[in-house]
């Protein structure tokens, strides 16, 4: 028996198969395709959107943005490999309706473009919610580092740079101390052609020099911390965060389904002071009057706690264990009540800390200390409080935020599990399912650009999953 046999390549048919045969009722370039063309593509900023009556016709930027959210929501980020794909993928020969941008013009229109994209994610957000796929009653906040088109040796603070260039005149000097003992007369003289590789040597070096003085000057203009030689906006991140030099990824996650509500990328190294405007921006997306936003402890901050409740958001950050007395063992400051009524502070031997004086910290905030010196003079726990004369407790002038925040933590302890289980399932699916670890782009507008189009492919995917496209076109016909 013969297995089963395909057709001659070279049968000539009467009437040829369509593409639309080959794309199913279910297939998601069904809803690419009506969702971009539902969209108001001069309103979101994209160029080009009228074509121009002189000229070479251009690609419709629709046409284009398809291609996109199609390429990302499959691993297919690159332009060069977009391009193959519009030659070779049927899908995308019936999305495209056979047009076959080259790669050129697929990266000029991200690069282009690069600030509507983020109102594209939006637009998909606002269709989410029409569909009640989000709870809007809260929303787990966190950020997690990605790794930018620039390399360790290609970033320099300003210790890097101190560093190298104290190992450069260091190597410099050895080499030099080598080539005086090279001109030497005596039998000892090293052979010439050890002479002329320390001269190289020297040569490479002094450039080097140069080059790390011109990092020098270029940073001391600049102004920041560090400077980034391939992309100028990079930041090297923190060693614990394996990325090197990269970018901070903020996203707000609705809790009811795992679906993002907000994302933007930062070049800060640090969590602290993103709160509120990533809260925010989510609350104001979902369109709630008040919202209870929850993050690790990488976003304590008192400023941005009282920024949340003004901006009709409820946090829940729990409060980092830090600060002189818990490195050294001592009692934190939690075991230490505050009364406000009589504004003491009773210590853990049972004194009472009254006000002593205050200091401004951080711009117009004061900080208002709390002693008893006479107290700690006979304290049998004063070997478990402090080794100076006496304990001072300090206390925020706006710190009764930060009283109403341990106590709403207390009273919702599960919160921090929640929020641990919404918002490591987008961070998850991007590095690993969609293969994310690194952005293509150079520039902070244009790696916005690309994570926005990544926060929409697993938008899109998370929405596929809970009601199935035919539920997702027919919302987007409504």
């Amino acid at each position: 028996m013969a297995h089963i046999s395909g057709g001659d390549r070279s049968q000539l048919l009467l009437l040829p198969d369509s593409v639309d045969d080959y794309v199913g009722p279910d297939n998601v370039v069904r809803f690419i395709d009506a969702f971009v063309d539902g969209l108001d593509l001069r309103a979101a900023g994209f160029g080009r959107v009228q074509a121009k009556s002189t000229g070479r016709p251009g690609y419709d930027p629709a046409d284009l943005l398809k291609l996109y959210i199609y390429g990302y929501l499959n691993r297919v980020r690159s332009s060069r490999r977009l391009e193959v794909e519009t030659h070779r993928n049927l899908e995308v020969i019936w999305l495209l309706r056979r047009l076959t941008p080259d790669f050129k013009t697929i990266a000029d229109f991200r690069r282009d473009n690069r600030t509507a994209f983020r109102q594209v994610f939006r637009e998909f957000v606002l269709l989410c919610r029409e569909l009640d796929l989000f709870g809007r009653e809260l929303i787990a906040v966190d950020g997690t580092r990605i790794k930018a088109v620039n390399s360790r040796e290609r970033n320099f603070t300003k210790a890097k740079l101190a560093k190298a260039i104290a190992e450069s005149d260091e190597r410099l000097a050895r080499y030099l101390k080598q080539l005086d003992e090279a001109d030497k007369d005596g039998e000892d003289a090293p052979e010439r052609g050890t002479v002329e590789r320390l001269q190289e040597k020297i040569a490479a070096l002094r450039k080097r020099r140069e080059r790390l003085d011109d990092h020098g000057k270029a940073l001391a203009d600049s102004g920041a911390d560090q400077i980034s030689l391939t992309d100028p906006d990079a930041r090297a991140m923190h060693s614990n965060s394996r990325v090197g030099v990269g970018y901070n990824v903020q996203i707000a996650v609705d809790t009811k389904h795992k679906l993002i509500a907000e994302q933007q990328v930062h070049n800060k190294v640090s969590d602290l002071g993103l709160l509120t405007e990533t809260a925010k921006a989510a609350r104001e997306t979902l369109d709630v009057a008040q919202i209870d936003a929850v993050a690790d402890r990488g976003y304590f901050k008192i400023e941005d706690i009282e920024a949340c409740e003004t901006a009709g958001i409820v946090p829940y950050v729990p409060k980092p264990q830090r600060g002189s007395a818990v490195a050294k063992g001592f009692f934190p400051k939690d075991q230490f009540r505050y009364d406000a009524e009589a504004d003491i502070y009773t210590c853990p031997g049972g004194a009472a800390l009254r006000h002593v004086h205050s200091r401004p910290v951080r711009g117009e905030i004061r900080v208002f200390d709390y002693a008893n010196a006479a107290a700690c003079k006979s304290c049998a726990l004063k070997t478990r409080c402090t080794t100076a004369a006496y304990r001072k407790v300090a206390r925020y002038e706006n710190e009764a935020v930060l009283d109403r925040m341990a106590k709403r933590l207390a009273a919702r302890p599960g919160v921090l599990d929640e929020r641990r289980e919404s918002v490591e399932h987008p961070f998850g699916s991007v590095k690993q399912w969609m293969g994310q670890g690194a952005f293509l782009m150079r520039r902070l507008e244009n790696v916005r650009a690309e994570f926005s189009l990544t926060a929409i492919a697993y938008n899109l995917r998370r929405a596929i999953s809970l009601v199935g496209i035919p539920a997702l076109i027919a919302a987007v016909r409504l």
